[in-house]
Parts: C-alpha cells; structure tokens; sequence
C-alpha cells in the first residue's frame, strides 16, 4: 500500500473543496483537528464549509504512516465527509449528520480484548472499507474564533481484507469481506474559525 500517493489524493481532494467553495463568506469556513483520533497516534484535518444559515459540510481525513515496536501496526488512512444540519445556526448548538466514509488499512499485531478485535493479536489484515452513516452533535463556543465539538455517528461499512496468519508474515492466508454494523464516527474537535 502506498500511503504517500493516497495522502497526496486526500490533500488535493481537501484543496479542491477549498478553493470550490470561494463564496464562503467570513466566519463561515473552519479548520479542526479530533483529540480523540490523534489518542490513536493519527495525524487528522478536516475543514467545514457553512452552505446556509442551517447547514454546513465538513470533510475530514486521518493518515498513519507509523509502525510501533514488535512490527505493531495501524496503517491507513480516511477520508469522511458530512453534510450537517444544524437546529440553531451553524457552528453552533445541536446538529444533525449524514456521513460517507473510505479507508485502507495495514492492522496487526495488537492485543484489544473487545468483541472481533482480539483477532488483531496474532493476525495482520489489509484491505479497504467503505459506508455511511449518521450522527449528533452539539458545538460549543469558546471565544471567537474558536470551537469545541462533540460527534458521534453510527452506520454502514463494507470491509474487504486479505489476512495474514501472524503480525509481520507475508504470506496471505485468507481474504474476506464483513459488513460490519455499529459506530462510525467519534469527534472530540478543536476547531479554528476562518475569518
């Protein structure tokens, strides 16, 4: 998997809505980071554009390139964008989204003692998924040009993998796909408002 190409084509997809979306009038346009997926050692972006006085669309992205100690591995990356309706105003209070997303990734070799997670222990698996969603929020505002963002969102994802029978062999074992069902989405954002 070539994390740089894919990287590069997040970057341009991210650039494109930016400069698409010139009319943007001011405080209208934010920058975020989530707290909660750098926990996972996950560099991440996103940029939210308002398109109404009720709705907005953010695009957010995560890329990890890093390998740990014992070959552990979290490859991938992630892009998901979501359209947002907001009860109040944007930026602002409650909201309502609808949510798509689509990753690759290189997992194996940690020990998550959760449901079908404990399979990453002794395995590796590659692949992609993709799928859709919808989530709540709520918006908080700190000062003026700053935010802070709570989401969740459950839905959809269709995952297609090869696996490996340990966390650094590359002999394919079997490959599969499972549709899983459950969450898809969890923010905990710092945003910086555009002005």
């Amino acid at each position: 998997m070539n994390f740089s190409n894919q990287l590069n084509k997040v970057y341009v997809v991210i650039l494109i809505f930016i400069f698409c979306n010139q009319q943007a009038r001011s405080q209208e346009v934010a920058i975020k980071t989530n707290l909660a997926y750098w926990a996972t050692t996950t560099p991440n972006l996103g940029m939210e554009f308002a398109l109404g006085k009720k709705s907005t669309l953010e695009i957010s992205g995560g890329f990890n390139p890093f390998e740990f100690s014992d070959n552990k591995r979290f490859k991938h990356w992630l892009v998901q964008p979501e359209y947002r309706w907001w009860f109040c105003e944007t930026f602002n209070g409650h909201f309502l989204g609808v949510h798509a997303h689509g990753a690759q990734f290189n997992v194996g070799g940690w020990d998550i003692p959760i449901g079908r997670l404990d399979v990453f222990k002794d395995k590796r698996y590659e692949g992609y998924l993709y799928g859709g969603g919808l989530s709540y929020g709520y918006q908080w505002v700190l000062s003026n040009r700053w935010n802070f963002e709570f989401n969740i969102g459950a839905g959809y994802a269709r995952i297609h993998y090869n696996e490996y029978p340990c966390k650094d062999c590359g002999t394919k074992q079997d490959e599969g796909n499972y549709n899983y069902w459950g969450v898809t989405k969890a923010e905990l954002s710092f945003i910086y408002i555009i002005k």
